[in-house]
């Protein structure tokens, strides 16, 4: 399965903020949410498609509450996820699933929320972890290169 993940705003509570609104709240009625994370909503969708345009049915109220939104494709990466941009090109055809990407965003846990994102070139282009260790855990998003610079 495909995962959505939307990260709130500092001062947005997730689910409430977002289901706040009507059409928000239909277009995620289909989903059962899980939280990862205290700040950041969850939801498993069957395709990268689906969940692209899953993002872009919610992209007026995601402007309004959520600080990041990206997707774990499993044909991609077990263990990364894939900004929206870079999702969107990758359902479009516009890039290839396997080749490794070297841009990257990586948050920090702590807490139980996603925090402190800070952009990171990978070397080798290979997975791998990113040690924070003034953090929990970390969490790695492939990001595209517009994006980067």
């Amino acid at each position: 399965m495909t995962e959505v993940c939307i990260v709130g705003k500092d001062d947005v509570t997730l689910p409430d903020d977002l289901y706040a609104y009507e059409t928000a709240y239909r277009a995620l009625a289909t989903y059962d949410p899980t939280f990862l994370w205290e700040n950041a909503l969850v939801v498993e969708t069957i395709s990268l498609g689906t969940a692209v345009s899953l993002l872009n049915d919610l992209d007026w109220y995601l402007a309004r509450v959520a600080a990041d939104a990206f997707v774990r494709d499993p044909s991609v990466s077990e263990t990364e996820w894939l900004s929206r941009p870079l999702a969107r090109k990758l359902r479009d055809g516009g890039g290839d699933p396997e080749e490794r990407v070297n841009r990257l965003t990586v948050y920090g846990v702590a807490d139980g929320r996603l925090v402190d994102p800070t952009m990171v070139l990978r070397g080798d282009a290979q997975e791998g972890t990113y040690e924070r260790p003034e953090y929990d855990d970390t969490v790695v998003v492939r990001v595209t290169k517009e994006e980067f610079f």
